[in-house]
């Protein structure tokens, strides 16, 4: 065996040095066989971790000792099965001689700590392996190492067996109660039923032991702690007050860790609440922290009895508490923070006991206590670090929520304490809402930009709420707030720039929430609520307070231009600031990028309220700002389109904004003006397209060219599509369809010659289109394209002696293709409609031979007609589908237009020839046929509908 350890210890060594590369894997090979076969090397392990030398230090290095108790661990967690006697025999005495020397006698690993927190949990392993049938003695042996009999009460505890004892119940604690470690890992039921057992067997055999072993462990600290504080002289040694600090945390953090899983009668008695605020005042931070969250856990245990909860809860009074710790040392945001904590808890549950209890005293009390922790609230909710703050936001939705509830079932107006409450509440949500004015957003992190908007907008919540249950509460101080402002600065007070910002936001706010038009800043005349206040806007210019502010104030009057439209002469005074430094010329790039989109949407909206006579000023101000500068990329991969990414990775689009609006300036047509020839907008569209015909390779001259074309006449439409069809991507066909739409319906039959030019080039893209899969908009935009060629009485085109491809048969093999596919209604739905307009017009009788394409009516025979019939009859045709209803109604118009169109002859065939064919009774085909001649559109649709339906109805 020795030489076998000696074996792992040096596997062990070669794999913490990195300079035995070459025998690394190997070690690292080895020392994992070892771990993965605990059940056969755990002797091994164990006598590795424990054995001494003469002198009674460790034989092994830390490292491998280390590693011994992973083994260890290997072998104890998943193991639900009883020891055999001398296995259990060999782990118990080892351990517990380990204990005796290394923590009674010894300085506990005072050389390797990190020992300390692994042996804890490897003892717990081996607990809850053998607590129940083995070693139910366990915590009575652990007591005695505590304070050995022979050991005088003037020496007080062991401390390193006591720290071990507290690290081995909060893993306890942590096995067998915490949920969130139960989560973490996959359930197993033999763990399960073992965790509960011991479980049970603590609360009945130890839990009151260990909870006056803890606590009694905790007071002697606790008094210790105080008399080395006020006489340092008295310490024994030279870290005694540090070891009492670390005694006591850490045996407050195992009471807490416990409080939630056994009776509260034992964690909550006349000595421990008054011990616990004493520690909750404590000068110690940690044993503080500790303190809260054992608290925590007290309040928020579950009990049967809402009269035992509440007496929980009037026990504590913690309310009291809480209000003497709202003043604590600057730099102890933490401890804010967990009392912050503690106070949303303790609200919660009385919150459930004022919902959920049936008994009205109950209910009463437990308001009366709620009413009495809201100031204590607002405290928290105003503390600078946000942190501290939202730890009651989840109390405060509860209280809110109750307010609204309440006031959905009265019609009472609020009563005083609760307005009292909430005009508390909304002057620290306003305050709460407003940039520190030391702060500097155009410099700040993104990261605390993005934590100050998730603030703010969270804070909106509770204002949305207030605003539900007091509409009039929010608007008069958002109002109130404004004119002190205006106020302020009508005095001469200097205005700080994060006031001014918050006006903004609270007035944008405002608008969007409420409705209200002229709630603060709109003159009351556009409410319909008297004659406006005679405000003179003209003494309150803008002023520099940082980009953070022009960009609100900016996105304000871009969307609010009513309020120009009657305070016209706010307008130049908001242009200048737009064209300045301030907007368009400032110098921060993407700021800029915004106020081009924002300074369009202004000049767009309010075109006809700008004075004529400042345009020309405000078009040479902002010249040096109209070329177009597009910054080229450097290639980062061979294949990247460089002219793509310099367009949409730039500001180009954003300038192009800024030349918007120069047709949208109001302007004086001077007399004798000759406007332009039409010859100019020809010789443009000619110098397009001559750009096209060089660079038809580049999608971008492509979309460009394909957008400015669109004003040009007819004659230029064919060599702007032959090149543009030469590298066409589908996705730009369709967007182009469009374009050939508008011009169908603008030039109607002046389009005849230019589309028929086009159908030979375009057949191959449309049919290549429509044959690949489904892609919902792309194939709607093409069917109502070719719709749109047959309403506007162009259909010549798919016959006509320039189609020479046999496009049209294709054309229709599609459309009977898409008639059919269940799978997309839409087009199924336009489909139909198409073919439909074509029986109308090629479908005629002989008689008309003009309006009749020769042939076409074997094709409406053969293939129409059964495809009518086969649709409705597929299995994944589904009559619950409203879509599907449509598709069916465009079917029963088809065959009505068939009808129509062929006359008797139609009707012949669907009686004598069609529907006998399907074996359709001959009673139900002559009152199919009938209906068919005689029913009009909508009652044949409701008729064909039912039919349907019936037809596919279980038997």
């Amino acid at each position: 065996m020795e030489q076998e350890i000696d074996r792992i210890v040096q596997a062990i060594g070669i794999a913490f040095d990195q300079s035995q590369i070459s025998l690394h894997q190997q070690a690292l090979e080895y020392i994992s066989s070892i771990q993965q076969n605990s059940n056969e090397t755990w002797r091994l392990a164990l006598k590795l971790f424990v054995d001494q030398n003469a002198d009674g230090t460790r034989k092994y290095p830390a490292q491998a000792r280390f590693f011994a108790l992973r083994v260890l661990d290997e072998f104890l967690d998943n193991r639900f099965e009883r020891f055999d006697d001398e296995s259990f025999a060999t782990l118990q005495q080892a351990l517990i001689s380990y204990i005796q020397s290394e923590y009674v006698l010894g300085a506990a690993e005072a050389d390797a700590t990190f020992l300390r927190n692994k042996f804890s949990h490897t003892l717990t392993l081996f607990f809850l392996c053998t607590y129940e049938q083995q070693w139910p003695t366990f915590f009575s042996d652990l007591f005695t190492l505590i304070r050995p009999p022979d050991q005088s009460p003037q020496q007080g505890f062991n401390r390193h067996v006591s720290l071990l004892f507290f690290h081995i119940v909060l893993e306890i604690s942590g096995e067998v109660a915490d949920q969130i470690i139960k989560s973490a890992r996959s359930f197993s039921a033999a763990r399960h039923a073992r965790d509960a057992k011991v479980r049970d067997g603590v609360r009945d055999r130890d839990a009151g032991r260990i909870n006056e072993a803890v606590l009694t462990i905790v007071a002697e600290g606790a008094e210790r702690m105080d008399e080395l504080r006020k006489n340092p002289g008295a310490a024994t040694e030279p870290r005694e007050l540090d070891h009492a600090i670390e005694v006591v945390d850490w045996g407050v953090r195992t009471f807490g860790s416990y409080v939630g899983w056994i009776d509260i009668n034992l964690t909550v008695t006349p000595t421990t609440v008054p011990l616990l605020f004493t520690l909750l005042a404590d000068p110690s931070l940690p044993i503080r922290l500790a303190t809260s969250v054992a608290l925590l856990r007290i309040v928020s245990k579950g009990l049967k009895e809402p009269s035992d909860k509440l007496q929980l809860l009037k026990v504590l009074s913690l309310g009291q508490q809480l209000e003497r710790g709202e003043d604590t040392d600057e730099g102890e945001e933490s401890y804010r923070e967990a009392l912050g904590k503690l106070l949303n808890v303790l609200g919660q549950e009385l919150a459930k006991l004022i919902d959920e209890c049936s008994n009205d005293e109950i209910r009463a009390e437990a308001s009366t206590y709620l009413l009495q922790i809201q100031p204590v609230m607002l405290h928290f909710l105003a503390d600078e670090y946000d942190d501290t703050c939202s730890t009651v936001f989840p109390l405060l939705h509860i209280i809110l929520a109750g307010y609204k509830r309440t006031r959905k079932m009265s019609t009472e107006p609020l009563d005083d304490t609760k307005r009292a409450f909430l005009t508390s509440l909304l002057e620290v949500i306003l305050t709460k809402m407003k940039w520190d004015a030391e702060s500097d957003p155009d410099d700040a992190d993104e990261d605390d930009i993005a934590e100050f908007d998730k603030m703010r907008k969270d804070l909106r919540t509770f204002l949305d709420s207030i605003l539900s249950i007091d509409q009039n509460l929010v608007t008069n101080a958002v109002r109130t707030l404004a004119l002190n402002t205006i106020s302020a600065y009508q005095s001469g007070t200097a205005i700080k720039w994060n006031d001014a910002e918050l006006g903004i936001y609270l007035f944008t706010y405002l608008e969007k929430s409420t409705k209200v038009r002229s709630c603060c800043l709109l003159p009351s005349s556009c409410c319909g609520q008297g004659q406006p206040e005679d405000y003179d806007y003209s003494e309150y210019p803008l002023t520099t307070h940082g980009e953070v502010l022009f960009a609100l104030f900016f996105e304000t009057v871009s969307r609010y231009t009513d309020f120009f439209k009657i305070r016209k002469e706010c307008i130049i005074p908001t242009l200048e600031a737009m064209v300045d430094t301030r907007g368009l010329h400032n110098d921060n790039s993407q700021y800029r990028s915004r106020m081009f989109y924002l300074f369009h949407r202004f000049i767009k909206e309010l075109k006809h309220a700008i004075p004529v006579d400042i345009c020309t000023n405000i078009i040479d101000s902002m010249r040096d700002l109209l070329p177009i500068v597009a910054e080229i990329p450097e290639p980062e991969e061979p294949e990247m389109d460089v002219l793509t990414e310099a367009i949409t990775n730039s500001s180009f689009d954003s300038q192009l904004y800024l030349s918007k609006p120069i047709p949208d300036y109001p302007s004086i047509i001077p007399d004798n003006y000759i406007f332009p020839p039409l010859e100019v907008f020809a010789q443009m569209a000619q110098a397009i397209l001559v750009c096209l015909e060089a660079m038809n390779v580049f999608k971008p001259v492509r979309d460009a060219d394909s957008r400015n074309c669109r004003s040009t006449v007819t004659h230029s439409i064919p060599p702007l599509m032959s090149n543009l069809l030469a590298h066409f991507e589908p996705s730009e066909l369709v967007d182009f369809m469009n374009f050939i739409g508008l011009l169908i319906h603008k030039l109607n039959k002046d389009m005849f010659d230019v589309l028929d030019q086009l159908i030979g080039p375009l057949s191959a893209h449309i049919a290549t289109l429509l044959s690949q899969p489904i892609t919902g908009t792309d194939d709607q935009r093409l069917l109502a394209l070719l719709n749109n060629i047959m309403v506007s009485k162009l259909q010549g085109i798919f016959i006509s002696e320039r189609e020479k491809f046999g496009g049209f048969e294709s054309l229709i093999a599609t459309m009977q293709r898409l008639a059919e596919d269940v799978l997309d209604p839409t087009s199924q739905k336009s489909a139909l409609i198409f073919l439909s307009r074509c029986v109308t017009v090629w479908g005629q009788p002989a008689e008309h031979p003009r309006r009749s394409l020769p042939g076409f009516e074997r094709f409406i025979y053969e293939r129409l007609v059964p495809t009518a019939f086969r649709v409705p009859s597929l299995p994944n045709f589904n009559l619950k589908d409203g879509q599907m209803t449509v598709v069916l109604h465009e079917i029963a118009n088809l065959l009505q237009t068939i009808c129509k169109t062929r006359g008797a002859e139609s009707y012949t065939f669907f009686l004598n020839v069609f529907l006998p064919s399907q074996n359709w009774p001959p009673q139900t085909a002559l009152d199919f046929t009938t209906k068919l001649r005689d029913l009009d559109s909508k009652n044949f649709r409701k008729y064909f509908t039912d039919l349907i339906r019936s037809s596919r109805a279980p038997s």
